[in-house]
């Protein structure tokens, strides 16, 4: 069945498309590689510069497969840079990530199965992808998290299509990392000694220096809670929720509690405590599946965060204990038994 199956793969010039590219090929599928461009001010975007076109190239050569490349350059801009720099000017922590995986990459091979002959889309994601099990209650495919707990990257998936599920497969969701680089070694794949990076692709040196470029600055007053004036801020957007690094501020450290828009003021604290929140508030919802609020999960609102239990509500979720920053535009995201259920972009807290 597989031999008549064709996959496309999006490969990036990194090890773990490119060990999800093999691993599909020894299943009996058979593979296209497609290679993306993405808009960096260089030129040269983290997750797919020219070195890594070519290594994706050599890899597909490794592998005797198909390769593409496809041009996102004008979208990725418009849709991922663009709207980055939005959010952040509103006061709010963007995931570009995030949005990156519905509207460019997913999308884009979604969209252009039929331009590869091709019946489904992967990627090197380790997430899980739950079968359709009517003994379990499961009608439809579900995302879950990855047997690797430390590279688990299904809070980056929250909000693809669903009816994109049953056209996905995530060929790395039950391996370890250290067993995706044996693979790599004993292939003696081209991108089996790439670095990764856990920065955001398109800002070529810091973050700081980009928005300086792209933004500008915007001083304001940096006050603690009781009001009293402690410095000067250089926009609000250079700073998150929970921040204590860069502030210059004597006395500390001191942290970002909130970012009053309105009057342009960051206000700090000396006190931790004063981060935790007992709710937030989100919108922009996804959910994979029809549910009943309020409904209990285990939420996360970060990445590499832990699981947190919770009762979720309508645009509302109520944390048995408090947490910390947390951040607006961030995700959060709702995990249910062994499914990842949906989330959505946390808009506050209290």
């Amino acid at each position: 069945m597989k031999g008549n199956k064709t996959v496309a793969v999006g490969l990036s010039g990194g090890i773990d498309s490119s060990v999800a590219a093999y691993l599909l090929k020894e299943e009996g599928f058979s593979v296209v590689g497609v290679f993306m461009r993405f808009w960096s001010e260089t030129g040269e975007n983290k997750c797919c510069s020219t070195k890594g076109e070519e290594r994706a190239r050599r890899v597909a050569e490794k592998l005797g497969i198909p390769f593409y490349v496809i041009n996102l350059e004008e979208e990725f801009k418009k849709k991922i840079v663009d709207s980055f720099l939005f959010d952040l000017k509103k006061g709010e922590t963007p995931n570009p990530c995030a949005l990156c995986n519905r509207e460019i990459k997913f999308k884009a091979l979604i969209e252009r199965l039929a331009t590869y002959k091709a019946d489904y889309a992967a990627t090197g994601h380790y997430v899980k992808l739950l079968s359709p099990n009517l003994s379990s209650g499961r009608t439809a495919y579900m995302p879950a998290p990855a047997e690797d707990k430390q590279k688990d990257q299904s809070y980056f998936l929250w909000n693809l299509k669903k009816e994109w599920l049953n056209k996905l497969l995530f060929p790395l969701g039950g391996y370890k990392k250290e067993e995706v680089r044996e693979i790599a070694r004993r292939l003696k794949l081209p991108t089996v000694d790439v670095k990764e990076s856990q920065e955001i692709c398109f800002i070529p040196d810091n973050m700081v220096s980009f928005l300086k470029r792209n933004i500008g600055e915007f001083s304001g007053k940096i006050i603690d809670m009781s009001g009293e004036k402690l410095g000067e801020h250089k926009g609000l957007f250079y700073y998150t929720i929970g921040q204590r690094k860069g502030l210059n501020l004597s006395g500390g450290p001191y942290y970002v509690v909130e970012k009053r828009k309105k009057d342009n003021i960051l206000v700090v604290t000396r006190k931790k405590e004063d981060l935790l929140r007992k709710e937030l508030a989100f919108g922009n919802e996804n959910f994979f599946k029809e549910l009943s609020f309020p409904f209990n999960a285990k939420v996360k609102i970060r990445y590499g965060g832990k699981e947190e239990k919770a009762l979720v509500k309508k645009e509302k979720v109520i944390f048995s204990s408090s947490q910390e920053a947390v951040t607006p535009g961030q995700a959060v995201v709702f995990y249910k038994g062994e499914e990842l259920i949906g989330g959505g972009v946390i808009t506050g807290g209290n």
